[in-house]
């Protein structure tokens, strides 16, 4: 499976990892899955951080670098960009406009735990449930 994480999913996995289910512990852990991260994803991570809602360790950069050196990222196209503002969300958050587009563009499976987010129609999901 090709595997998108959400932003909450990728830092739990790091700091928190008793937050995933164990079917998203056990999906992350296959090594016959492509793990994918959005630059999306590390830009939120940088503003939570900048709020104090999260504390990435060390400098920034390097932090950055060792959380995202096992996964593939994901593009972040014009194709997206339009695919995000045309879709049936029930929110404007841009950020999980922009994952889910990523995911429907590119046929990746979104894993999240927002329920926002789950059931978007042809957008492949699994829920940490």
């Amino acid at each position: 499976m090709k595997l998108l994480l959400d932003t909450h999913i990728w830092i739990w996995s790091l700091a928190r990892p008793k937050q995933l289910s164990q079917r998203v512990h056990r999906e992350l852990n296959d090594q016959n899955n492509e793990l994918w991260l959005s630059p999306v994803s590390t830009w939120e991570a940088l503003l939570l951080n900048s709020k104090g809602r999260i504390h990435l360790q060390d400098n920034v950069r390097d932090w950055i670098a060792r959380a995202t050196m096992h996964l593939r990222e994901a593009p972040l196209t014009h194709e997206i960009v339009v695919v995000a503002q045309e879709l049936p969300l029930p929110h404007q958050d841009p950020a999980d406009r922009f994952l889910a587009a990523t995911a429907d563009v590119l046929g990746l499976t979104l894993v999240t735990a927002d329920h926002r987010l789950l059931g978007l129609g042809t957008i492949a999901t699994l829920a940490n449930r």
